[in-house]
């Protein structure tokens, strides 16, 4: 939060005192306040006389979360300490990143979607209810603060692997949020999560005494695209140069409003494009690993909603920019969804599902399953598959039988269950690491251990849009951009995979550990920086200077000097 005077009503500067003071958490020291802070801004009495240093602090906050007893208890203590002392609770996130992130988001963050309104303590971000539709501009300017820079919205309907949750859904705006600032580096107080309470499907919300939002079916139809509109042309109206994320939108809204809006507005869609992106740079390190190139590789993917197409149209894109044909690139992906492989006899798949369907022609006389579909077992027996993709929210979809026909046919096998959270994900990387002799280059959705086999220790990648999103806050704050388009994703990708562990030693990870996020997070800005600027969407700028502006905004946790301020 900006330490300079707000002005009163009157227009005389006034700095916050006393208990007001220290219930803001963007200004909040608490024990570290200095005595001559203390005295000029009447917090004498307040706190207990010791001043604490930052790290101090952090040692005691580190002890209180040690002491909570399940990982709920630590999500609802870290969620409370953002709410008390911003600066703190960052410090203690990045003193501590590979052991709180799972706590602040993913996996942790599902169930607090699913029990927020009995563990909801304070306000925080914008609900915007389908009953105060025809108020969002109004709404827009109750924010808690002036200035934004990135918006993270959801109408809740598909929240992680999990569903419908409703208003509960804003515990993913707020965790991504979080990784913004913690990453990224976004100021936290020109952070603002939204949630577009258009009611919920959900029995088990519906029937809580507790439950926050508002209590009715979900609005669908055209009735939900009007009330989308009305919220973009608030955006527009009051934050246009704000960056927009689009998050957990199930796949018959999430495609048709970030194509209408995406020439429009400085934004994107992370299930589309973000899971996109980690999974093309997780896969362009995996790759060269084994020696081969992309426009090699033969691709199963289990599921097609709008992460899945997603995820094909990166590599696909990434493919026809290594020198195939769009006709070519296509033939590459072989698509299984509930109802089995999308091939051209279909006549159930969207547009966007269309565009991988295998001529009905080739795959005729395949072994099909008992209800006339051609499986995933069925495509596996079928093709050398070298890289398998879950996105189907099926835990345990790929089989033992499954994997190891996979690996008869190819050396290093390439498998990335990335469905989450972790009772989701299509396998289990130890038993993917068993079936394929050690083989097999991992990655997931969510966290998992270490694998021990042969004697060796393999790291488990965890293929999180943590890699992406943040760092495309970062780069188009730095540069200015004024869209988000598809080479800017294509870039980070790259730049991303430059960063594997994994070139370096085989056995390695195939994305870079947590502890040194912050920094790929700045190399990955200023390669978007860059491609922004080719694009045509970003001012001029030499990449020396633009990669200066970047770690300019890159925010650290730190106290500012208040007496000063106060003054």
């Amino acid at each position: 939060m900006s330490t300079k005077p707000q002005m009163t009503p009157s227009g005389s500067p006034e700095f916050p005192h006393g208990m007001d003071l220290l219930n803001r958490q963007g200004l909040n020291k608490g024990t570290a306040f200095t005595e001559q802070e203390r005295n000029q801004l009447g917090l004498n009495g307040l706190l207990p006389p010791h001043v604490e240093s930052l790290d101090e602090q952090a040692v005691r906050a580190y002890e209180a979360y040690k002491r909570k007893d399940d990982d709920l208890e630590r999500h609802i203590y870290l969620r409370v300490l953002q709410d008390t002392n911003e600066v703190l609770f960052y410090t203690l996130l990045l003193n501590h990143i590979e052991e709180m992130t799972p706590i602040v988001y993913t996996p942790v963050v599902a169930l607090a979607c699913q029990q927020f309104s009995h563990i909801y303590r304070r306000p925080r971000g914008l609900f915007i209810s389908y009953l105060l539709r025809d108020s969002i501009p109004e709404l827009f300017r109750n924010r808690p603060n002036r200035d934004v820079d990135v918006i993270v919205v959801t109408d809740g309907e598909r929240i992680l692997g999990i569903g419908d949750q409703g208003a509960g859904g804003m515990g993913i705006p707020i965790g991504k949020l979080s990784l913004y600032t913690l990453i990224g580096g976004i100021r936290p107080e020109r952070t603002l999560p939204i949630v577009l309470d258009v009611g919920t499907n959900n029995k088990e919300r519906l029937n809580d005494p507790e439950y926050l939002g508002w209590r009715h079916e979900r609005v669908t139809g055209q009735p939900y695209f009007d009330f989308v509109d009305q919220f973009v042309q608030a955006v527009k109206q009051e934050l246009p140069e704000t960056c927009l994320q689009w998050e957990d939108f199930a796949t018959p809204h999430a495609r048709p409003i970030l194509q209408r809006y995406r020439d429009e507005l400085l934004t994107f869609n992370d299930d589309i494009q973000g899971t996109a992106a980690v999974t093309l740079g997780a896969v362009l390190g995996a790759v060269k690993v084994t020696g081969k190139s992309l426009k090699d590789q033969q691709i199963v993917m289990l599921g097609a909603g709008s992460a899945g197409i997603g995820v094909a149209d990166g590599l696909r894109a990434a493919m026809i920019a290594e020198g195939l044909s769009e006709q070519e690139a296509r033939s590459h992906f072989w698509v299984v969804d509930r109802n089995g492989l999308l091939h051209s006899g279909r006549k159930d798949l969207s547009p966007e599902q269309s565009v991988y369907a295998q001529p009905q022609e080739r795959v005729t006389g395949w072994p099909k399953t008992s209800d006339g579909q051609i499986g995933l077992a069925d495509v596996i027996g079928k093709i050398d598959t070298t890289i398998l993709i879950g996105l189907s929210t099926v835990g345990g979809a790929f089989t033992e039988p499954i994997v190891r026909e996979m690996a008869r046919k190819v050396q290093r096998s390439i498998i990335f269950p990335i469905s989450n959270p972790t009772s989701k994900s299509e396998a289990k990387p130890d038993d993917l690491i068993q079936w394929t002799e050690g083989r097999a280059l991992v990655a997931t959705g969510s966290p998992f251990p270490p694998v021990q086999y042969a004697g060796k220790t393999i790291p488990i990648a965890q293929c999180n849009n943590i890699f992406i999103f943040p760092a495309m806050g970062l780069g188009v704050v730095a540069s200015g951009a004024r869209r988000v388009t598809d080479s800017m994703m294509l870039a980070a990708a790259r730049t991303l995979a430059e960063n594997s562990p994994a070139l370096k030693d085989s056995s390695a990870s195939l994305l870079p550990a947590l502890t040194y996020i912050r920094r790929v997070a700045a190399e990955i800005a200023t390669s978007v920086g860059m491609q922004a600027q080719k694009d045509g969407v970003a001012p001029k700028l030499p990449r020396e200077e633009l990669r200066e502006k970047v770690a300019a905004a890159q925010w650290v946790p730190a106290y500012p000097a208040l007496a000063a301020a106060a003054k």
